[in-house]
Formats: C-alpha cells, structure tokens, sequence
C-alpha cells in the first residue's frame, strides 16, 4: 500500500525524469548535425529556423516579403543607418548588430527586410529565428560560419519578461562568449522596448544591497548591440505623407483633400498614426473604391 509519502517522492522523481529529457534535448540539439542542402542558398533568399523533437534545420522561405524600403516613409535616418552598415557588411568590412527599437507600426520589421531587394543580388541570406529559439544560435552560427554568404539573423519583436534567463545565451553570443561570432553572420532584431528588458519599479525599491547591479544586468543586452536606431511615434503630416505615397503609388482615383480626410478618420477609428495603419487604410479604401464605395461612413 502506497502511502502519501511515496507518492510525493513518485512526483519528484517523474519532474526530475522530465526536466532530464529537456535537458537531453538541448544537448542533442546542440550537438546535431544539421541535414541542409547548402545549394538551397543559390535557390532562395529567406530562411526560417524550425526547431523540433530536440533538433532544427533551416527552412526556405518560398515566398518572403520583399518590401521596398522607397515605401518606407518617415524614417529615413534610419533607413540611411541601417543601409550604411549593411553595405558594409555585405562587403565584407567591419558592421554591426542592430536593435530597431520603438513605436510598434512604424517599420522596424520593414526595414529588415526591406534590405533583401538590394543586397540579395550580392549575397546576402536572411534567417528569421524566433525569440524561443534562441538558445539553438549557437547551433545555427556553426552551421553558417564560413559559407560563401553573408547572413543577417532577423529576430522580430525581441523583449525578454522578468524571469526569463534565455537572454544570457543572447548576451553571449552578440558580445562576450567564449567563442567568436562569424565574420559572415549578424543578428538585426527589433523590439517595442529600447533595453529589451521588463523593468519593474521594484528593480529600485527591492531588498537587493546593491540593486543597480540588477539594472545594469538588464542594460547591458541593449549596449551589446553595436547599432540602435530609433523609431518614434509619428507627426500626423508624416502619417498623410505616408498615406499619399501608398494611394499614388496605387493610382487611386480620389482627390487629395478627399484621402486626407478619410485617412484622419481612418487614424481616429485606429487610434493611431502608424505607417501600419497608413498601409491598412490604403488596402481598405482601394477595396471600396473598387466596390463602388468611397468613404468610411457608406
């Protein structure tokens, strides 16, 4: 007869077996052989890491978003930067990692791959890796160290919640892990927040003697990134510049003080002015254009 004693250890010894699985998957990840056809570099342009059942492999992307950065309107320091450091790298000179941080909509993720269009041509690949997937970029960079491209590892949305520890890996690998980074591969990410990091208000009123070690900690994901650019809010001139520039790249048939006041209305119904909004009420007014119907109200 089991006695409840028993039971509880049953209980501990089955977590211990599982986290021991986890942790035989991670190292089996981390010492897998990645099955991948190198000529699908020739091939495609854009890849995605899948992980699965303890391993992962790169995935082609058959269709990916090749944005044109001329439509990117608003941020053109950015886009300057951004282009500067790629060309560098495509070259094979010196860049560096890149945080686009800031206002969600404005282009953060549209700049990345906006760099496809132009550099593609002359080498570059592009590998979107998940947040999650993080800690298999070890795997990943041994992988692509000294092929015959440039790859830029794109990781969208980027922010780690308190508790998480998988930013270390992170830390590590852009700057101050035992092993150098490829000179062929760099990690371009964006995030709604400039230090990545939640910091809550008890990181200064907390029991820790010296909290600011704690914050520092947090601070120094972001500095490991060699480049930051900015993406603030924008101006509602920028956001009917933005507006116009899709309806005439469309050729909408609409006058401009017509689209103005429909794409305020739009930006008020949204409750923001974002070039992602600008972008939706383009598509939503040429469809009722095309349905006969002009403004919001019909």
């Amino acid at each position: 007869m089991k006695t409840n004693m028993d039971s509880e250890w049953q209980g501990i010894i089955d977590k211990a077996e599982s986290l021991l699985d986890k942790l035989d998957g991670i190292l089996n990840a981390a010492t897998h052989e990645m099955k991948f056809d190198e000529r699908l570099f020739e091939e495609f342009l854009a890849f995605r890491w899948e992980n699965g059942h303890g391993s992962g492999t790169l995935t082609p992307v058959e269709h990916p978003h090749m944005m044109d950065l001329d439509d990117l309107v608003g941020v053109d320091d950015a886009k300057e930067e951004l282009l500067r450091n790629t060309a560098q790298f495509v070259a094979g000179y010196p860049a560096n990692n890149v945080l686009l941080w800031g206002e969600r909509g404005t282009g953060k993720s549209s700049c990345i791959k906006g760099l496809l269009k132009p550099f593609a041509p002359k080498g570059l690949r592009m590998v979107e890796v998940q947040k999650g997937d993080l800690i298999h970029i070890t795997c990943i960079l041994r992988f692509l160290r000294e092929k015959p491209w440039r790859f830029i590892l794109f990781c969208d949305d980027l922010a780690f919640d308190e508790g998480e520890v998988s930013y270390r890996e992170l830390k590590a690998i852009l700057e101050g892990g035992i092993e150098a980074r490829p000179d062929n591969v760099l990690l371009y990410a964006t995030s709604n927040r400039r230090h990545l990091m939640a910091e809550p208000m008890n990181d200064n009123l907390g029991r820790e003697i010296h909290p600011e070690e704690a914050i520092s900690e947090k601070l120094s994901l972001a500095d490991r990134f060699g480049l930051t650019l900015s993406f603030y809010p924008f101006s509602q001139d920028t956001y009917l510049a933005i507006v116009e520039h899709y309806a005439e790249s469309m050729a909408l048939p609409i006058d401009v003080d017509e689209l103005r006041t429909e794409a305020l209305r739009w930006a008020l119904f949204k409750g923001q002015r974002s070039g992602r909004s600008a972008r939706q009420f383009i598509d939503d007014l040429a469809g009722r254009l095309a349905m006969g119907k002009r403004t919001l109200a019909t």
